[in-house]
């Protein structure tokens, strides 16, 4: 293979030698799916930051680095990271129970929204930025890179990059044994639960200050992204080795340089071919590129060791992150649950393309629980998550956010996506678009 006998300088420190194929399906099976008990879980929340009086002011990179610098200086359990468009997000260590992952994110989200509330700015769950063009205020080398790969296929990218958060939770791959702890029950499950939560926590129906059209803006933003990255693989595959070929026939987003070049690629340049040809630079990849690499791949569901659920739109108030992390953990970690849900989602089906192209998928994010076959299935989903809290040890607390949150919304097949279309119909006295297939409008 060409230029794999020379290690240049600009490789990262610690990085081995070059990968071949077979080592890097190895490598994916292995730590893509940890395979053991599930018994932890953890949560990822984005939040954008707006000034505490006019949320729709882009607010200056220099004011958010300083707020930032100081939320860097808090003892918190979570880590923190800022996202490319100045959001910040928390992940939560893993926890060995859905009530200490609330409690630890619960007293972080109380430091930092003290913090912030003394700098003039407040933390806010929308699944889409509903006030503010998509702005990237970080030029680190890899958002310079990501920002020209999505480019090439239009402006959803930036979008996402920039005007977008979730609620992600986190659960384990489970066993290598059959039922709901196995992994390919846990994989199927994540599957075929995505369009509910879609549906059932639709968060960001306006964008620039007007209603899109859809009740999850974010969601019909990810389903204009790179079919190549963005895509669920095929679930009729073993899961590993299904998630080893998506990784591998993926294309290379970039390619870390430690010259101050740039970390561009040439399009379609898939990892596999890097492997087999040495990449633009002359240079095989090593574990530590791939490693790298399997970071830039943004399907619904991503195994990274555990699943990472990544399809749920980021929650309005103090409590809201809390019910979208209860209802997953119930259903995955009780039995019963596992399988009534299960019960309740096949009659949805899911021909067609994967997700989040899937006709199912775009129902979800265009209708939310106006739809009648989503409204039942959430509503089974619901009740199986309700009667299995308890059994998982949950708060009391968390045990009435989600009882709430499940007559206010999921009873009444509204989610509260809808609560801010009444608002702003309450406020022009217009009714919203009824929203469609994504267009080339839904791009900008």
């Amino acid at each position: 293979m060409a230029g794999t006998a020379r290690r240049p300088a600009r490789r990262s420190p610690g990085s081995a030698g070059p990968v071949t194929e077979a080592e890097a399906e190895l490598f994916i099976h292995g730590i893509c799916f940890k395979t053991g008990p599930p018994t932890r879980i953890g949560t990822e929340l984005e939040w954008f930051l707006y000034d505490a009086h006019d949320p729709a002011v882009h607010l200056d990179p220099g004011r958010l680095a300083q707020a930032v610098s100081g939320l860097e200086q808090l003892p918190l359990n979570a880590g923190l990271t800022r996202e490319p468009g100045g959001q910040i997000e928390l992940s939560s260590r893993p926890a060995d129970s859905l009530a200490q992952c609330v409690e630890e994110t619960s007293a972080d989200l109380a430091a930092v929204r003290g913090h912030l509330k003394a700098q003039g700015l407040v933390a806010a769950g929308h699944g889409h930025d509903p006030y503010r063009t998509p702005r990237r205020i970080l030029d680190l080398p890899r958002y310079v890179a990501m920002e020209e790969y999505f480019d090439r296929a239009g402006t959803a990218g930036r979008s996402m990059m920039c005007a977008t958060a979730s609620v992600q939770v986190c659960v384990d791959a489970g066993t290598d044994t059959p039922g709901p702890h196995g992994i390919r029950s846990r994989w199927r499950l994540a599957h075929l639960l995505g369009p509910v939560l879609v549906a059932a926590f639709a968060n960001s129906p306006l964008r620039q200050g007007v209603p899109s059209g859809w009740r999850s803006t974010r969601q019909a933003v990810w389903s204009l992204m790179d079919t190549a990255r963005t895509l669920a693989p095929p679930l009729d595959r073993e899961p590993r080795a299904a998630w080893a070929r998506y990784a591998l026939d993926a294309p290379v987003m970039c390619i870390r340089q430690q010259d101050g070049t740039p970390w561009t690629t040439p399009a379609e340049l898939t990892f596999r071919d890097w492997i087999a040809t040495g990449g633009p630079h002359g240079s095989a990849p090593t574990l530590d590129d791939l490693r790298y690499h399997l970071t830039t791949l943004f399907p619904p569901v991503r195994p990274q060791g555990h699943l990472e659920l990544r399809m749920i739109d980021a929650q309005s108030g103090d409590d809201g992150w809390m019910v979208p992390l209860a209802v997953v953990t119930a259903l995955f970690d009780d039995p019963a649950a596992h399988q009534a849900a299960l019960r309740a989602l096949l009659p949805l089906g899911a021909g067609g393309p994967p997700a989040p192209r899937n006709p199912l998928w775009v129902r979800a994010a265009r209708r939310g629980l106006t739809d009648p076959a989503l409204r039942r299935a959430a509503d089974a989903c619901f009740r199986a998550a309700l009667e299995a809290l308890p059994r998982i040890g949950a708060p009391p607390h968390v045990q009435e956010t989600v009882t709430e949150f499940a007559e206010r919304y999921v009873a009444r097949g509204r989610c509260p996506a809808d609560d801010l279309i009444d608002q702003h119909r309450s406020a022009t006295g217009r009714p919203p678009a009824d929203g469609g297939a994504p267009t080339e409008e839904d791009r900008a």
